[in-house]
């Protein structure tokens, strides 16, 4: 998947702190409307939420999964669809975790040669191989297979995600000031692009409501 790269290698920490407060904003955001609105409970859902923060866990992830540096960006995109396919299991603090890593292992098997097993990524994780196997099947079912990135496809969000990361400095405290949430309305579920409707680098973004 050589097509499939980032060019600026350099962007790769500020990536990775971007998602993560992407992620926290709309993990948070959720969290405050799960209080109103019951949401459905998946095998993606801890009792508790984890410890360590989702900051830490994706540094984590970056650090020991070695794995190619678009998978990150391929793992948003598969965040993505999951989200739009199954709109009744918002990203919330109780599941982003174990949706990360499972969608980083899933996008390193997709995309690189060589990668490491369900039981590294599980302890990579701080889960077992047993639920790490589980969670990786029910998301490929929850994605309905749908894996593959297309070269446009990458470049859209890999250019949306350079522009708000430049954008941003730094971060806003206020969910409200960033264009790349999960959606303007209360909701907060989806992420950036139908790319079903998108075959150029100048779609734009497109915001369920």
């Amino acid at each position: 998947m050589a097509e499939l790269e980032i060019q600026n290698q350099n962007l790769m920490p500020k990536l990775i702190d971007y998602l993560a407060f992407l992620l926290q904003r709309v993990a948070e955001a959720n969290d405050i409307k799960g209080r109103f609105q019951p949401q459905k409970i998946s095998v993606f859902h801890g009792l508790t939420k984890p410890n360590i923060s989702i900051q830490s866990y994706l540094e984590r992830i970056f650090k020991y999964a070695n794995c190619s540096p678009c998978c990150f960006v391929v793992a948003y995109v598969y965040l993505d669809r999951f989200t739009q396919c199954q709109p009744s299991l918002p990203i919330n603090s109780f599941n982003i975790h174990r949706l990360l890593i499972t969608s980083v292992m899933i996008a390193a098997k997709f995309m690189d040669d060589m990668y490491y097993n369900n039981a590294y990524y599980a302890k990579v994780g701080g889960i077992s191989t047993t639920e790490m196997n589980f969670l990786e099947v029910d998301f490929l079912f929850g994605l309905g297979f749908h894996l593959n990135v297309t070269p446009t496809t990458f470049q859209t969000y890999c250019a949306y995600l350079q522009k708000e990361m430049l954008l941003i400095q730094p971060p806003p405290m206020n969910l409200q000031d960033s264009s790349l949430f999960m959606g303007r309305s209360p909701k907060l579920q989806y992420i950036c692009y139908n790319e079903d409707e998108s075959s150029s680098l100048q779609q734009q973004q497109q915001l369920v409501v």
